[in-house]
């Protein structure tokens, strides 16, 4: 796409920018650049300087932690229309990244530079607004991601899980191993869970993919 369809995306993605006055978008249009990131791409890693405010215009990342012996928990993901917690709490405290980040499938970012992004906090007021907002609104996620850690079993977490990422057409495309990584478990015990709500008649697994079939009973293990 040219940088006019980008803009055009970026602006109804986040309709904010909208109420910018004309020479406050001047500056966001000077600045802004449009890093396009494939499937599998990193974003960031753990340690890494932030140089930019990200937002998500197309595609998803994967923002997650990983262990010193290669497991992986989800933290969460950033879709179209949404911004990374954790880049803006780099950016705030100028610090590093403390987790990784990467793309789902082909992502688009709006990337406003970190001299940008802390001039426009201190002199814009409608993005300060939105910055500060948006910020906290995420913060209230996190704290239900650690009450999940804390208090829900995996097998709670697996069927939030499933019936989260699920397609209209009621459609996980996972492995169990990807399934694992993002509720903080192993495969072993994910396919048992699997294996257990399938001969249910709760879902039907095939190779890469689960698909739901009582999404019901799969909600009452959630909140069991």
């Amino acid at each position: 796409m040219s940088k006019t369809q980008n803009v055009e995306l970026w602006v109804d993605r986040f309709p904010f920018l909208q109420k910018l006055s004309a020479s406050d978008w001047a500056l966001f249009e000077q600045v802004v650049q449009f890093p396009l990131l494939e499937s599998g791409q990193v974003a960031y890693q753990q340690g890494w300087e932030c140089p930019n405010y990200l937002m998500c215009v197309d595609g998803r990342t994967r923002v997650f932690k990983a262990s010193d012996s290669g497991r992986e928990m989800l933290v969460y993901k950033v879709e179209g229309g949404g911004t990374c917690l954790l880049t803006t709490q780099c950016l705030l405290s100028n610090g590093t990244f403390p987790v990784e980040s990467v793309a789902e499938k082909q992502t688009m970012l709006a990337a406003i530079p970190k001299k940008s992004f802390h001039k426009f906090m201190a002199e814009i007021p409608a993005f300060r607004d939105y910055v500060i907002g948006d910020y906290t609104r995420l913060l209230g996620t996190m704290f239900s991601l650690i009450d999940t850690i804390a208090f829900a079993t995996t097998e709670q977490r697996l069927a939030r899980r499933l019936l989260t990422d699920a397609t209209d057409a009621q459609i996980v495309a996972k492995t169990h191993q990807q399934l694992a990584s993002d509720i903080g478990s192993v495969r072993e015990i994910v396919s048992r869970h699997v294996s257990d709500w399938e001969r249910k008649g709760w879902i039907k697994s095939n190779r890469g993919q689960i698909e739901i079939l009582d999404r019901a009973a799969l909600a009452s293990r959630q909140a069991h």
